[in-house]
């Protein structure tokens, strides 16, 4: 695998300070959101000194490359930029590793964006409690985006309204975008499984860290992430129909974890349903009530993209 460190780029060289959180930013096609994401992270009000950003651009075949170039000129934070042929995002997330100086790696994708307390909140709650291997903020309930943009958000935000700390239920990930781990658990737990080249490789790696004794939970801090720019119904098949085409495989992994029949049409709709009803008990917004029509959306993407991903193993 190929791996290019295209913009090596160190600020603050006569700080004595070493970095105690590196912040991770594996994007690959991000040119439209990667300014706002890094925008987030400038106005971030942890010490900068305290900060490095390690970019690992996976292959962009547009712009991205370039905005991140401009856009970290001049910014008073540590700098590390690398450029690899598309390798998968758990190549990328451990070339982060391999060059991450700080005690926590604070991820941050492309197309999200962290409120300015973000950071200091999730360092503050690690240092306070070492057992915690992974931390992860909440997504906001703010209705931002397109009709679709809004429902997506709230059903992603609702997914996660789990007690991951004293109720640990495998089938939930937190996922790895605005999550922050502890270094010393990387170290223990090992790094991604690069096998697992679409989706599932932060849950992969999830799982072996609670296997491993280390504790996960979520921080009442917010975060924003794509759905806020609007949605199509196209974009939001396609991206469904990956992640179900690749959890195939990530499913062949971990046998058992979760039944595909969970995620036939008219079960979700009932999910939806029900979501929605403990929505709109936080939100008071009526627009939730579509919620199970876009769940049965989605789920039929999902569910044709796993069964693409199993008759593809088929041919293997």
């Amino acid at each position: 695998m190929n791996s290019t460190a295209t913009t090596v780029t160190y600020r603050n060289l006569a700080s004595e300070k070493k970095p105690r959180v590196t912040i991770g930013v594996c994007v690959r096609n991000s040119a439209d959101s990667i300014t706002a994401a890094i925008s987030s992270i400038t106005d971030q009000d942890f010490s900068h000194d305290l900060m490095e950003i390690v970019f690992v651009d996976d292959g962009s075949e547009d712009n991205t490359l370039s905005t991140i170039r401009e856009s970290v000129l001049g910014i008073d934070i540590s700098v590390t930029v690398y450029h690899t042929a598309w390798n998968g995002i758990g190549h990328a997330r451990n070339l982060v590793l391999s060059h991450a100086i700080g005690e926590y790696v604070l991820w941050v994708d492309g197309d999200m964006t962290i409120c300015p307390d973000y950071a200091r909140k999730l360092v503050d709650l690690m240092d306070e409690h070492p057992e915690l291997g992974i931390v992860k903020g909440k997504q906001t309930l703010k209705p931002m985006g397109n009709v679709l943009g809004i429902l997506e958000g709230m059903s992603r935000a609702a997914s996660r309204m789990v007690d991951y700390k004293n109720n640990y239920n495998p089938s939930k990930a937190l996922g790895t975008g605005g999550s922050i781990y502890r270094t010393q658990m990387i170290s223990a737990v090992g790094k991604f499984d690069e096998t697992l080249r679409g989706y599932g490789e932060d849950w992969d790696f999830e799982l072996r860290a609670t296997t491993a004794g280390w504790i996960l939970c979520t921080l009442n801090v917010e975060f924003f992430d794509y759905e806020r720019h609007g949605i199509t119904w196209s974009s939001l098949w396609r991206r469904y129909w990956l992640r179900g085409y690749h959890l195939h495989h990530f499913l062949r992994k971990h046998q058992g974890l979760i039944k595909h029949t969970r995620m036939i049409p008219p079960v979700s709709f009932i999910a939806g349903l029900l979501q929605s009803q403990t929505l709109f008990k936080l939100t008071r917004k009526k627009i939730v009530f579509l919620l199970p029509f876009e769940y049965w959306f989605k789920t039929s993407a999902w569910y044709v993209g796993f069964l693409n991903g199993y008759s593809a193993s088929k041919k293997f």
